[in-house]
């Protein structure tokens, strides 16, 4: 007898999750396991923002928080838009959450009916789709294809609105494709949205730091969308804090209050720890950080080694991504290919395969909306990095 409810029935498993765990359950069999399926940095927290967390120890910051977060870090982050974005926001228009992931969950639910429609590009991280679906609302999917940088287009949006359309979303740099949406291109959506006023937006800035590019450019740039712009960021990947688990959002005070209330139901307050470390991080101009440029040129760094490397793979199609950590490959050329009595249908097939036989961890692009692709995290060493290249190349030679 099945009990449970068909809400947690029809959620998927996170596979980026599903796939760590059985790279983890394989290692702990003693196999040798390259995780490249992970979105996380492997750099470690910057010194500064440690400090202010033991002071905070000292200090007794260990005691419920409100809500929305404590003021001083409400305040800093109003600062930090202001300063990096150039947009304007009241600290009563902040909610700091138990990360991005909470935050993007709190205004999908304070916001979406059940059977409205919200637009989703593909290639889209892998937890909107199972958000939209707790939500009770319908996903529509635009396809942005390897030939357009994994990027959709004005009229691509504008076809796909409806009087049902409640919500776009998206997230630039992109997780999984590394795609960067420029101030032009985000412009041409607002235009399209001006003419579309029931429609809000999510826009995802998780990986705002994480840019080859120069300037990060924001959709609630645009002073006629700023009170239907949802603006999702948090500390997990631009001050390397995955763990610490602090995630944010800024949007017009209706907006917000709904999300304190929501939140205030279901997990209260971010951890008083990581809040007064990230009153910290939020106070540091990246742009003059040691730590952020590091991190961003090693990343910058290796993404081109993995580029060059696998340019001598055959079957394996790259564009160059302009953010984020990850390479999102098309890999059709192997579907159809076999070895012994395995055959590789789909990305899934091959991930698969590449886990069995070569121990290297990855993510098929089916669980972000685009199947004929697969995520590469290179957010991993360069010795790491080259000897998992290395056993992809070898274990797909065997393909024919």
């Amino acid at each position: 007898m099945n009990y449970l409810s068909d809400r947690i029935n029809l959620l998927a498993e996170s596979e980026t999750l599903a796939m760590t765990r059985r790279s983890r359950e394989l290692r702990a069999q003693g196999f040798d396991v390259i995780n490249l399926s992970i979105g996380e940095p492997d750099f470690d927290t910057p010194d500064y923002v440690k400090e202010a967390a033991k002071d905070a120890i000292d200090q007794n910051f260990s005691h419920y928080t409100p809500v929305p977060g404590y003021p001083e870090l409400r305040q800093a982050i109003a600062n930090k838009l202001k300063r990096d974005n150039g947009l304007d926001y009241k600290a009563e228009q902040i909610v700091v959450s138990t990360g991005a992931k909470q935050s993007l969950a709190n205004a999908i639910l304070c916001l979406v009916n059940p059977g409205e429609e919200v637009l989703i590009p593909a290639p889209y991280w892998v937890s909107y789709k199972e958000m939209i679906k707790l939500a009770g609302a319908k996903g529509v999917f635009i396809e942005g294809g390897i030939q357009t940088d994994f990027k959709v287009t004005p009229e691509q949006i504008e076809a796909a609105i409806t009087p049902e359309t409640k919500l776009f979303m998206f997230s630039s740099p992109c997780n999984p494709s590394g795609t960067v949406y420029s101030f032009d291109e985000l412009k041409a959506f607002a235009d399209v949205f001006a003419r579309h006023p029931q429609v809000f937006i999510i826009s995802d800035e998780i990986y705002e730091n994480i840019n080859f590019i120069g300037k990060h450019h924001s959709i609630a740039s645009f002073e006629n969308l700023r009170d239907r712009v949802i603006v999702i960021n948090g500390l997990s990947k631009g001050f390397a804090m995955t763990g610490w688990r602090l995630g944010y959002m800024a949007a017009n005070s209706e907006i917000a209050k709904a999300c304190d209330k929501l939140q205030g139901q279901i997990t209260s307050g971010a951890c008083s720890i990581t809040q007064r470390a990230a009153i910290v991080a939020m106070n540091t101009d990246p742009a003059e950080s040691t730590d952020i440029n590091m991190m961003v040129e090693a990343f910058r760094y290796r993404r081109d080694l993995a580029i060059s490397l696998f340019r001598e793979v055959p079957g394996i199609r790259l564009n160059v991504p302009e953010g984020a950590f990850y390479l999102f490959p098309e890999v059709t050329a192997y579907f159809g290919k076999s070895t012994g009595d395995r055959i590789i249908l789909s990305g899934s097939d091959l991930c698969d395969y590449l886990l069995d036989t070569a121990f290297v961890a990855i993510v098929p692009g089916s669980a972000f909306g685009t199947p004929d692709c697969i995520r590469i995290s290179y957010a991993v060493s360069e010795d790491t990095l080259r000897e998992a290249i290395k056993r992809i190349s070898s274990a797909l030679s065997n393909l024919k």
